[in-house]
């Protein structure tokens, strides 16, 4: 018997046909034909220099030398299948990128931009979890967050690695429907409230737009319509409902556009300054993909070009 090694074919024959006792089944698993499969095997027990099956009138059996090789070709293969396995598994990884951002800011803002970095990474699947909650990115496969965050947040939490984008301001906006409404016109505006605004003292309120103004703070509890998602409060404003107290960047391609005009009060924009910005956030525990940082890079971009 010579020491080479006999061909992977022939031993991924002998390996399939020992699995299933049947020439016909181990040919179909290989995509090969009956006859190429026993040429293979006939082939190996040649330079083995010994039967490795036993043939049967209704099929064939290991013999005591296919029996002593079986099972160290069947672990191997099995390893060999396993590798493989991962490496398409990780290749398939590699390919996806997770990405958790908040409703509005997805509807407004990202969704109808991703397309452009799906354009330029064709070879890259982007998932987008639309969630208000914040989720575990050092336990999930979410890669990065969009986080409306207060400045000091990355200080406070060293674990994560933050990527400041914008910081927000609000302004007070309405449809160009309503007219040209000035001064103290706009104090007759029936004002819309986002509730995603409310319950944080360091947020501006309408109580402080209004102040700021020169028109009458007490406006700001009188009524008008609430909504729980700053998506439906921008989408009552495109309709003339009123006058809305948004982020900047949430309506900044409504302002492009002109669907929506900013309320100038005193003759000039009014913005009032929110100490919270946008992130995009990674875990500081796992290595950076270049995906992830692709995406950064592409968010900031964005971000300069709107400005």
């Amino acid at each position: 018997m010579s020491d080479a090694l006999p061909p992977l074919n022939a031993l991924r024959a002998f390996e399939a046909a020992a699995r299933h006792l049947n020439f016909a089944r181990a040919a179909a698993e290989l995509h090969v034909t009956p006859g190429a499969l026993s040429h293979q095997i006939r082939a190996l027990e040649a330079q083995l220099g010994e039967a490795l099956f036993v043939r049967q009138a209704r099929g064939v059996a290991l013999s005591a030398a296919g029996l002593r090789l079986q099972p160290g070709l069947q672990a191997g293969f099995a390893l060999i299948r396993e590798a493989c396995s991962d490496w398409r598994r990780r290749q398939r990884d590699a390919a996806v990128l997770v990405l958790s951002a908040p409703p509005g800011f997805t509807r407004q803002w990202l969704a109808p931009r991703l397309h452009h970095f799906v354009q330029a990474h064709p070879n890259l699947e982007l998932r987008v979890a639309a969630s208000a909650a914040y989720v575990d990115l050092h336990g999930s496969d979410v890669d990065l967050a969009l986080r409306y965050a207060p400045l000091d947040a990355p200080a406070r939490q060293p674990d994560l690695h933050w990527t400041r984008l914008a910081q927000d301001e609000l302004l007070a906006v309405f449809s160009p429907a309503l007219g040209q409404q000035q001064g103290d016109e706009l104090g007759r505006l029936p004002l819309l409230h986002d509730e995603q605004l409310a319950g944080d003292p360091e947020v501006p309120s309408w109580r402080h737009w209004l102040r700021a103004a020169g028109l009458p703070a007490r406006r700001a509890t009188a009524g008008g319509l609430r909504f729980s998602a700053t998506e439906h409060a921008i989408a009552a404003a495109l309709q003339g409902a009123g006058l809305l107290l948004a982020h900047r960047l949430l309506v900044q391609d409504e302002l492009n556009s002109a669907r929506l005009v900013e309320a100038m009060p005193l003759g000039q924009p009014l913005r009032l300054p929110v100490p919270r910005a946008y992130f995009l956030v990674r875990s500081a525990l796992k290595p950076q993909r270049a995906a992830a940082q692709a995406l950064v890079a592409w968010v900031m971009q964005e971000l300069v070009s709107q400005a």
